[in-house]
């Protein structure tokens, strides 16, 4: 290898170490991508023995971060869900939208879900609240690392030779690819940050207070109860009464015969009531001028029932 600033961290027992925990702190949700630093630990392998033995690290952190997470759904259910879809740039659908994808691939969606960016991370605690028995999700989570860290290792030991090329590259420019990289990752956090800022301000529009909503259901024109969490969750944690459950994708659908100017209440079960807001907003550019989010959404609905 001609990169020297490089070559101490792949020897052999540092480089399972390296693999080992890149691969669990991205499982667990952090911002390391993974995937390069397999590739690149594939083209210094020296041959099938040094390939499973990184296969085997990258597995096994995989499977025991899924584990953490899977658990963690099981026991707390859909809140880990929210907690996790509160990093997320805009989580106005990300708890139904990962449910959604879950339910229709079943088993597979853990098997290929480790392609999918950010999917990797949210699926195991939605495994656990649905129940997913623990010897299907180790299956399934096992063999979707396994295809996914061998794709990467293969890639990367069958072009040793290229990868080389460009790992001396590197190393003779240093310090231009260090602020090449520098200037990168300030506009991905630039982009990311003026994305949130638009999120942020979004949230700001008017909502319905609880207390508010509920003389509205004693009055003599109660709401169109809009309840945006999708079956499974609404069974889990119980129904709204009266509310129409829908998806984002049929708001509009949901409101036949209703007028325009009739009170419309949207709740979902996500952070920053985001999807009743981007629902509300919906509503209103489609003339539901009284169409408003529930401050709290279900949680708050739910904590008004308790004596």
């Amino acid at each position: 290898m001609n990169s020297t600033w490089i070559a101490p961290l792949l020897e052999h027992d540092n480089t399972n170490l390296l693999v080992f925990f890149n691969v669990f702190l991205q499982q667990l949700g952090v911002p390391v991508p993974s995937v390069p630093t397999m590739v690149l630990a594939g083209s210094q392998s020296s041959g099938l023995t040094a390939l499973v033995s990184l296969l085997m690290a990258a597995v096994l952190a995989s499977l025991l971060a899924d584990w953490i997470w899977y658990q963690a759904g099981r026991r707390f259910g859909y809140r880990v869900l929210s907690l996790l879809c509160k990093m997320s740039i805009n989580p106005s659908s990300c708890v139904n939208q990962t449910e959604a994808r879950f339910t229709k691939w079943g088993v597979w969606s853990l098997v290929f879900g480790k392609f999918i960016p950010g999917f990797s991370t949210v699926a195991p605690p939605v495994a656990g609240a649905l129940g997913m028995p623990r010897s299907s999700f180790f299956m399934a989570s096992a063999v979707g690392a396994a295809l996914w860290a061998s794709l990467a290792l293969l890639a990367g030991y069958a072009f040793q030779s290229q990868i080389d090329v460009v790992l001396g590259w590197m190393n003779a420019h240093g310090i231009h690819l260090a602020l090449i990289a520098v200037a990168l990752v300030s506009a991905v956090i630039g982009w990311k940050y003026w994305q949130k800022s638009r999120f942020e301000r979004l949230v700001e529009m008017q909502h319905i207070e609880m207390d508010e909503f509920m003389q509205a259901l004693a009055g003599p024109r109660p709401p169109h109860i809009i309840d945006l969490r999708s079956p499974s969750l609404a069974a889990e944690t119980g129904r709204i009464p009266n509310a129409h459950l829908t998806d984002y994708d049929a708001v509009a659908h949901s409101l036949s015969g209703v007028e325009k100017d009739y009170p419309i209440v949207t709740i979902c079960a996500c952070p920053q009531d985001a999807g009743a807001i981007h629902a509300a907003q919906s509503l209103q550019k489609l003339g539901y001028h009284n169409a408003y989010p529930l401050r709290g959404g279900f949680d708050a609905w739910k904590a008004a029932q308790q004596p």
